[in-house]
């Protein structure tokens, strides 16, 4: 039986089990998904859009799709992979189930809880009938099966006016105490006028033994002169993948930043959506990769620009090193109503290993006449004068060489907004690169 098969049995099988009653709309949204899903499959490279990225390896496991609820961890376990320094708000999931005992949850002013604790105390009305998976792509199907089999994930509402006292980490860890399993994700994000958020976000694998796939889904919400920023820490085991799908759609004035650290994986696939829906909006993209060995990343992003009077801000950087790969998909679309928008896009990447590749595809559709869009792409190497510069200074080769890797990332670490943050992204670099600097940007 092959995943696809066994997958569409398993839906038969979650819908029997009762967890959603047969008459609400949640039910009906995972038929639908499930339909989208069994016509499409998994994606091909005969797909455009998959174009440089194969499943095939990632797709061979037999892979538990109802993962134990039995498993727990010690806080000594995980307590290296949160930030440190910080008060944060933490919703902590183990092998996809919630963990009170480890998350730190609120409803005091404002909602940081559990998915399917807001779609109960809702009865199914405002969550799913104005929010979730009205933003997701539903004819993509690997969104389709996170809609069809995710049960839990996280939810926060910001109501107008709040601003949030500090961070949330979101926190998915996988134990390996099943040999292969897949989880399915999902997260609902609404921030309401004038309010502002910071949220952490990462998928953690607990061991290099095991094999784990993360089908993970994030909508986002801004309203009217919202502020959002979210931060990915991509940075796990070799025999961990994650396919990340984020959808944001922005009202009037708001400004939502999403950046993308992808440190670590077997095959990591970032699909980032902005809608525009409202005038003076600023959407910021931002990204750092750093592999090594046979690791694979693919950022895809999209930006519909709708409205007029609106910015858009895509600075990627990549290192690639040994045999890893490193994929640019960035597309930006200017409507026709959608003048005097100011549309910038940038992905440098360099290649550090011999086998080392990068394919890179930047995108402008322009529909109006009065706007300012660019687009810039870079491939290359280190700059062997500057590297001899720096030699001829009494600075090692090795040395030398992370100095100018530090700099060339360092205009994407420095756009990070909690400093204990950018404390911990530094160190990740410096670790990847096998170089302990003691740099603190």
């Amino acid at each position: 039986m092959s995943l696809k098969e066994k997958l569409i049995s398993s839906f038969i099988a979650l819908e029997n089990k009762g967890s959603v009653d047969l008459d609400s709309n949640i039910h009906n949204i995972r038929t639908k998904a499930i339909e989208v899903f069994e016509q499409k499959g998994f994606p091909t490279k005969k797909d455009e859009e998959w174009k440089y990225t194969s499943l095939k390896s990632i797709l061979k496991h037999n892979y538990s799709v109802f993962p134990s609820s039995e498993n727990s961890v010690e806080v000594n376990d995980i307590k290296k992979y949160f930030i440190q320094g910080i008060e944060s708000y933490k919703i902590v999931f183990i092998d996809g189930v919630y963990s009170s005992f480890l998350s730190e949850t609120t409803h005091d002013g404002f909602d940081i809880c559990l998915l399917s604790s807001a779609i109960k105390k809702t009865k199914h009305k405002i969550v799913t009938d104005y929010y979730f998976n009205t933003l997701a792509n539903k004819n993509d199907s690997i969104t389709a099966l996170n809609t069809a089999f995710t049960t839990e994930g996280t939810y926060i509402h910001i109501p107008k006016n709040v601003m949030v006292p500090k961070p949330i980490q979101l926190m998915y860890f996988y134990t390996g105490k099943e040999n292969e399993v897949m989880l399915q994700p999902r997260n609902l994000i609404i921030v309401g006028e004038n309010s502002h958020v910071q949220i952490v976000e990462r998928h953690q694998s607990l061991t290099k033994k095991a094999t784990v796939l993360t089908n993970a889904v994030t909508e986002i919400f801004a309203h009217k002169r919202a502020i959002v920023d979210w931060y990915k820490i991509q940075n796990d085991t070799e025999n961990a993948s994650l396919i990340d799908s984020t959808f944001v759609e922005q009202r009037e004035n708001s400004i939502v930043s999403v950046n993308t650290y992808s440190f670590g994986g077997k095959l990591t696939r970032n699909n980032l959506e902005f809608h525009q829906k409202g005038e003076h909006i600023v959407s910021n993209l931002n990204g750092i990769s750093v592999l090594n060995k046979k690791q694979h990343v693919d950022h895809h992003t999209l930006v519909n620009h709708i409205e007029p009077n609106c910015e858009s801000h895509e600075l990627y950087k990549g290192i690639y090193n040994d045999a890893s790969t490193g994929v640019f998909n960035g597309k930006v679309i200017v409507k026709k109503e959608a003048q005097k928008t100011n549309a910038y896009q940038q992905n440098n990447s360099i290649l550090i290993g011999d086998k080392a590749a990068v394919n890179a595809k930047p995108q402008l559709e322009i529909f109006a006449d009065d706007v300012k869009c660019s687009h810039g792409c870079t491939i290359g190497q280190l700059d062997e004068s500057a590297l001899f510069y720096m030699q001829q200074r009494g600075i090692p080769k090795a040395e030398a060489k992370a100095l100018l890797l530090f700099a060339f990332a360092n205009d994407v670490v420095e756009k990070i907004k909690i400093p204990e943050l950018k404390t911990t992204i530094t160190k990740l670099i410096a670790d990847k690169l096998g170089v302990e600097l003691g740099f603190n940007l």
